[in-house]
């Protein structure tokens, strides 16, 4: 018995872990592009990172509280000169991942031109993970937060740890 709760204890968190959204399918995109950031900080770059903020700073502070419990901020931004330098398919390796049952969608906007999802995975009923695609003719961005999640305090993360400043506008845009 001892052994069975052991072995299931290990492949929980063996599942646990494989949840993380893979962006390496994106890195190909780069030799297109004409500017290109990646940014990938797992639970350990994060806690050094956050060691550089200021706790006498209370914005610092409240985002140095955030990303203590993350176990990674993954970006891919990509600006191109052309339209037409990235397909659908190039995203579809994310988009696949997005549809496991563990992840809901809880914004998606289309229009000609631009389009933005925002996609969440709960579990036990609290955020644990968030992924927001926005696509552009000459521009995409995925980011994708892994771990507990304050939608209140993400917006602090805006603007630190290669989260771009915009993506939370560029979502409300869109879904007005």
């Amino acid at each position: 018995m001892v052994r069975f709760a052991i072995c299931a204890f290990v492949l929980a968190q063996a599942l646990a872990f494989s949840q993380a959204v893979k962006m390496d399918a994106l890195d190909k995109l780069a030799a297109k592009a004409d500017e290109s950031v990646n940014v990938s900080l797992d639970g350990q770059l994060l806690q050094l990172a956050s060691k550089f903020l200021s706790n006498d700073d209370p914005d610092q502070a409240q985002i140095r509280k955030i990303v203590a419990g993350l176990r990674g901020v993954y970006v891919r931004n990509f600006e191109f000169k052309n339209k037409g330098a990235y397909a659908d398919a190039d995203l579809e390796p994310i988009r696949s991942q997005l549809r496991d049952s563990k992840w809901k969608h809880v914004v998606e906007v289309r229009s000609k031109e631009e389009n933005a999802d925002v996609c969440i995975r709960q579990e036990n009923d609290k955020i644990s993970g968030l992924a927001v695609v926005v696509t552009e003719p000459l521009e995409l961005t995925v980011v994708y937060i892994d771990g507990p999640i304050d939608l209140e305090g993400l917006a602090k993360l805006e603007g630190n740890f290669g989260i771009p400043e915009d993506i939370r506008n560029k979502v409300e845009k869109k879904s007005k």
